[in-house]
């Protein structure tokens, strides 16, 4: 019988909301142990993808510099009061903000070769798994190498059935 996202899939899908502030959003993946989870409505539909990558990049350090340089062009030459630089720094973006919103799916019938395929040829880690428009599932790489994984055991076992 051939395997399909159904199969593999985990079904207890960790979720955030579009409105979920970076601190949220950090707060579930460390929770979770998990690198990026599913941006949904309150109804089901996937809106977009956030991982750890999309948390990281206002922090990095081209942001850092362009920041420094409308600072300086804002203050003209006088010192800014370390209140309003506060102000700026704090991050008050949302997953909206951040997530990437094309999100490649598959349903609950795809198979294994294609959601291998699917991962392989988007470069993603993970795929979320929709059923009439809806979040039913997740199936990650180490979803499908377990499987495969499984399907060698299985089919040693038949073999060394069929020997004996």
């Amino acid at each position: 019988m051939p395997v399909d996202a159904a199969a593999i899939m985990t079904r207890a899908v960790v979720t955030v909301g579009p409105d979920d502030t970076v601190t949220r959003v950090a707060e579930v993946l460390t929770k979770h142990g998990i690198s990026a989870v599913p941006v949904c409505e309150k109804d089901g539909t996937v809106v977009g993808m956030i991982s750890e990558g999309d948390l990281m990049r206002p922090f990095g350090q081209e942001n850092a510099l362009r920041r420094d340089w409308w600072l300086n062009l804002i203050a003209e030459g006088t010192e800014l009061s370390q209140e309003f630089l506060d102000y700026i720094r704090l991050d008050r973006r949302r997953a909206r903000d951040l997530m990437s919103r094309t999100v490649v799916s598959a349903s609950v019938s795809t198979s294994l070769p294609e959601l291998a395929d699917l991962l392989s040829r988007h470069r993603i880690k993970r795929v979320p798994i929709l059923k009439d428009g809806k979040l039913v599932g997740i199936v990650s790489r180490a979803d499908i190498v377990r499987a495969l994984a499984h399907g060698e055991a299985a089919a040693a076992d038949g073999a060394r059935a069929l020997r004996s």
